[in-house]
């Protein structure tokens, strides 16, 4: 597959799409642990696998996530080695957020 180069914008958009959503969050948390097969990581995050699925092949699209075949498997790994320390390194930024915003309705960030 060629290598496709973005601009500094388009991956943090990619990369802020992926985390956007709560059950994609947890895949790439779980990922940074180690590769996964889609029903286990179904099963450890309680969700279905179907749900899973839609999720992990946004994740592909989003080019965080690399699936590889494993005979009639096919397990999933986070795409480059810089994600695991960029991730660490999210987690531990110290965020202070304006309890009245992303509450239900009030959200102004959708």
């Amino acid at each position: 597959m060629p290598t496709v180069t973005l601009s500094h914008t388009e991956a943090l958009a990619r990369l802020g799409h992926a985390l956007s959503d709560q059950t994609r969050a947890r895949i790439l948390l779980a990922l940074r642990e180690a590769p996964a097969y889609p029903s286990d990581l179904a099963d450890a995050l309680g969700v279905s696998r179907q749900v899973m699925s839609n999720q992990l092949t946004c994740l592909r699209g989003c080019g965080l996530v690399d699936a590889v075949r494993d005979g009639r498997h096919t397990w999933y790994r986070l795409s480059h080695e810089a994600l695991t320390p960029a991730l660490d390194a999210m987690l531990q930024l110290v965020l202070t957020v304006d309890p009245s915003c992303c509450s239900g309705e009030g959200c102004t960030c959708a």
